[in-house]
């Protein structure tokens, strides 16, 4: 007759790998958020008291007052602009687009991006100005 051994197995998980790779996954997320919404020195349009400052998880397109657009710190055509954050749309189909207009910018620019944006699809499309401080 054969005997059988009975192993005594360990049915626990061992967490430490999953936390591993979460806060790999969270420091990963904290250092790329704030390159999404920081852009390049713009000397923005004063609109009273009540400004638009912007959504901290808004997409920023800039308008220099050269007439150049954008997203971030990169710049783009205007249509690689509008193409740019349509594909973002497709993670998040609520996202709020922030145009930051320089002063000096050519308004037909600006009025130019917005409009494709609005045709695209987009019904949040903001100008961010700063305070009008006296």
């Amino acid at each position: 007759m054969t005997r059988r051994r009975l192993r005594n197995t360990d049915a626990t998980m061992s967490l430490t790998p999953m936390i591993d790779v979460m806060t790999v996954l969270l420091a990963v997320f904290m250092v790329t958020t704030p390159m999404l919404t920081t852009g390049i020195d713009l000397n923005l349009p004063r609109a009273g008291n009540s400004a638009l400052s912007g959504n901290d998880h808004a997409i920023q397109i800039s308008v220099d007052a050269a007439g150049n657009y954008y997203v971030g710190k990169t710049l783009v055509s205007r249509d690689d602009a509008v193409r740019r954050v349509v594909a973002m749309r497709g993670e998040n189909p609520d996202l709020t687009i922030m145009i930051n207009g320089d002063a000096s910018a050519d308004y037909g620019a600006v009025m130019s991006l917005m409009g494709k944006l609005k045709d695209v699809g987009f019904q949040r499309v903001g100008l961010r100005t700063q305070l009008d401080l006296e």
